[in-house]
């Protein structure tokens, strides 16, 4: 169960929405519990056990940390660790390790492994993460352990970020656990934001995505460079509204409840570095590796030698914790080949150069590493690199695509990727403001236009691809 399908939409979110507040304070967390744990099982029934075994064992760990002795917390801690790796391991990576082993033993004519495929549960990724904060942050005192399951469970399944993010770390939302208010202001903020989310993930993911789709699915030897040059502008777009409108979403359903998640998306394509680029992109991951992997590694305080190193293992990581498969390992090592670069006499260059060269330099960077996200292997992928170097080819395909009414669709989400509305918000409001029926006005027909257009699209079409099942 999607947030864009018409069964959320419709049904499962107005009935929570219904109960919560109807419900004495003392029974919501309870209530919502029991809704993300509804909403899970809708699409994983069997593998909602899973989940809640892991909730059962990180609220358990988390007592344990807060009574043990100082001498046994490390133990304890690395227990933990353990723990949720191993379950992320066996149901991500499992596949991925035989498989390879397998392709070895074929090469050298050994009898390969039998192997019945595991199947990934959604958002094991993101919720394996909320887990290990968890459990860091209570080694750290951060905070103090709870000490009801419930509110434990409550943090982990929480619907809205379970199975697309942001990762919501734990000593951010602690306190709102147990206490938290909803007045009228922020309730209508978290459906302005739902709304938002939903227009960029319907209305412009969506359709980006479907040229994107088209284009990657050919053979590349067929494409030429501008025919693949526009699907990798497609894909950059596609995947930055989709996954920010899902962020968009969670923060927006969170505020319905009372929660006020952190935002996880701050214009990213503006950025003038790689570094600035993961400063803005995808925030509460590349704060999690920075906070609980790079940081402890050393970070930046050692040799240049170790920094490149903890850079470089970071992202290896995170390219690993984006999907069991070598793609996403060359993407991570990419980012963190470039991220260790801008820390020597290259950063100093770029830093030099005239700043639409800084833009260029750094999009350039992100939409040749998203092609290693974007295609199905490592083949595909330099293929397909092969194919954006084909310049003089045939454009009739290209202007094809932009003939069908998608050049409107990029032109709109190239403005929307830079604070140009952000801009004339701040500079319009005022303005409004001083007109209450006018401002209220223009909110009823902005976002009630947005709304209905959304809704429309989700009536008409059946094409909306979920991106993140491999997460």
């Amino acid at each position: 169960m999607l947030f864009t399908s018409p069964v959320f939409l419709f049904l499962f979110l107005p009935v929570v929405l219904t109960a919560y507040y109807l419900s004495p304070p003392s029974w919501r967390n309870t209530l919502l519990l029991s809704a993300s744990l509804l909403f899970y099982a809708w699409g994983e029934v069997f593998y909602t056990f899973a989940l809640l075994f892991s909730v059962l064992v990180n609220h358990f760990l988390g007592l344990r940390l807060g009574q043990v002795a100082p001498a046994r917390r490390r133990l304890l801690l690395g227990l933990g660790i353990g723990f949720n790796l191993a379950l992320l391991g066996w149901f991500k990576y499992a596949n991925f390790i035989v498989a390879n082993i397998n392709t070895v033993l074929l090469d050298t004519g050994l009898a390969t492994l039998s192997w019945r495929t595991v199947h990934l549960p959604l958002g094991i990724s993101f919720f394996t993460f909320q887990a290990l904060s968890y459990l860091i942050d209570i080694y750290r005192q951060d905070v103090k352990p709870q000490t009801r399951w419930t509110e434990t469970a409550l943090y982990i399944t929480l619907f809205p970020q379970l199975i697309a993010g942001p990762i919501v770390r734990y000593h951010d939302i602690a306190r709102q656990l147990l206490q938290r208010s909803v007045n009228s202001a922020l309730f209508l903020s978290g459906c302005r934001r739902f709304i938002i989310g939903l227009a960029k993930k319907i209305l412009l993911a969506n359709t980006l995505g479907h040229t994107a789709d088209q284009i990657f699915t050919q053979a590349p030897e067929q494409l030429g460079a501008a025919e693949a040059w526009l699907g990798v502008i497609c894909y950059t777009l596609q995947i930055y509204f989709d996954f920010s409108a899902y962020s968009d979403m969670a923060i927006g359903l969170g505020r319905m409840f009372g929660f006020r998640f952190l935002e996880n998306f701050n214009y990213p394509y503006i950025a003038r570095s790689v570094q600035a680029f993961w400063r803005r992109w995808h925030m509460s991951l590349s704060s999690w590796f920075r906070d609980y992997l790079y940081i402890p590694l050393g970070g930046s305080r050692c040799a240049p030698w170790r920094v490149y190193f903890n850079l470089l293992l970071v992202f290896l990581l995170c390219g690993f914790w984006h999907g069991a498969s070598w793609n996403f390992i060359v993407w991570g090592a990419w980012h963190g080949i470039f991220l260790a670069l801008e820390r020597t006499r290259f950063g100093t260059a770029l830093t030099s150069l005239w700043r639409p060269l800084q833009h260029f330099y750094t999009l350039l960077v992100v939409m040749l590493g998203w092609v290693f996200f974007r295609a199905e292997d490592l083949s595909h992928a330099t293929a397909y690199l092969q194919a954006m170097s084909r310049f003089g080819q045939d454009t009739a395909a290209a202007l094809y695509y932009l003939s069908t009414g998608l050049s409107v669709t990029l032109l709109t989400a190239v403005m929307l990727s830079i604070p140009l509305y952000r801009t004339l918000t701040a500079r319009f409001q005022p303005v409004l403001e001083h007109t209450p029926s006018g401002y209220c006005a223009v909110h009823i027909l902005a976002y009630g236009g947005l709304l209905g257009l959304s809704l429309l699209n989700i009536a008409a079409n059946t094409y909306d691809p979920f991106i993140y099942f491999r997460f």
